[in-house]
Formats: C-alpha cells, structure tokens, sequence
C-alpha cells in the first residue's frame, strides 16, 4: 500500500510570508501558495509542504538537505543573497564560511547548515558525481 504512495515532508514556520520569500527568492525554490500553506517544488518531482503554526517551535535538527555538487560555490552563492551560515565548534566544528569539512577526514561529507525565518535547520552537503 504505502510503496506506491508519493510520500512528502512536511514540517512548521511561524511566518509564512517571511517563508515564502525566503524559500522562493533568496533560495530560489519554485514556491505555491494554498490556503494551507506553502509548497516547495523540489528537483525529481517532490514536494515538501511548509504549514503555519502559532506556537511553533524551531526544529533541533536538520529538516531538509539540498545535495550540491561544489559546496564552496553554493556557500558563496546563498551567501550572496543574504543567507547566513552557521558556525559550530567542537566534533563539527565549522571552517570561516561556515562549512564542516568532513569528507578529507573520513567523517561523512561536507556540509554547510543554515536558518529559514523560522529557525530550522537546512544544509547544504557536497555530493560529487
């Protein structure tokens, strides 16, 4: 039953148009507008929904990934547009830009996390082709 179903994500802001300005022009995401909130058309054909809620409390992790294939030119390009990275020290401790460099250690990929409006997590990861 569920292996034929076109599963999505789905997860909360507090601001849905700070969300939908945020996801569609500094991400550059296609972004839809129902009266439930707001849809993130992502590459492959999957959607993640994006709903308001009043106590809404800021995930503790990373909800959404963004696979890039130079994470140094995605960095500098977000940075661009306004997008702030952050900076972690100790286990993933983060470089100037902002980027845990995992890959040249052996400690998974290279990855850069970021804040929407609403305070999840989003990242950006190196995945070479």
């Amino acid at each position: 039953m569920l292996k034929e179903a076109k599963a999505f994500s789905s997860f909360s802001v507090d601001d849905l148009k700070k969300a939908k300005e945020f996801y569609g022009q500094k991400l550059g995401l296609e972004v839809s507008e129902t009266k439930e909130g707001l849809g993130l058309q992502i590459t492959g054909g999957s959607e993640i929904f994006l709903y308001p809620k009043a106590n809404h409390t800021p995930a503790s992790f990373t909800v959404l990934n963004f696979p890039v294939g130079d994470i140094e030119q995605a960095v500098d390009q977000l940075s661009g547009r306004g997008v702030r990275f952050e900076s972690y020290e100790g286990e993933m401790k983060t470089d100037e830009k902002g980027i845990f460099r995992g890959a040249a250690r052996g400690e998974g990929p290279n990855i850069a996390w970021f804040k929407d409006p609403a305070g999840n997590i989003l990242a950006v990861l190196e995945q070479k082709q």
